[in-house]
């Protein structure tokens, strides 16, 4: 069993920027692959990015290339996701997933909580 705590959201204005950590809890160690994802009220979740289990490989929704990045540190059972150039359209609660690093949802098997994350114009 893999816990998964997100931190790191809250409130900023567009342009400004936001780090997502997800902490792997009560494991000694933690190599999977990990995926960030997001929901906005009334939509659907979608995939934002993701890192394979070493960090070498990710991921990136079209929407966020360039802006945000997805990053790793196994010795810290840690995988972040700063985002920059945030814009009102990226507020949502923003999940962090292990199992894969694909946007096919049904291959995560651990999610976490979730975080808001609120953009103002």
């Amino acid at each position: 069993q893999v816990q998964l705590v997100e931190s790191g959201g809250g409130l900023v204005q567009a342009g400004g920027s936001l780090r997502l950590s997800c902490a792997a809890a009560g494991r000694s160690s933690f190599y999977y692959p990990v995926g960030w994802f997001r929901q906005a009220p009334g939509k659907e979740r979608e995939f934002v990015a993701g890192i394979t289990a070493s960090g070498s490989g990710t991921e990136y929704a079209n929407s966020v290339k360039g802006r945000f990045t997805i990053s790793r540190d196994n010795a810290k059972k840690m995988v972040h996701l700063q985002m920059n150039s945030l814009k009102p359209e990226d507020t949502a609660v923003y999940y962090c997933a292990a199992g894969s690093y694909t946007p096919r949802e049904n291959y995560y098997h651990y999610w976490g909580q979730g975080t808001q994350v609120t953009v103002s114009s």
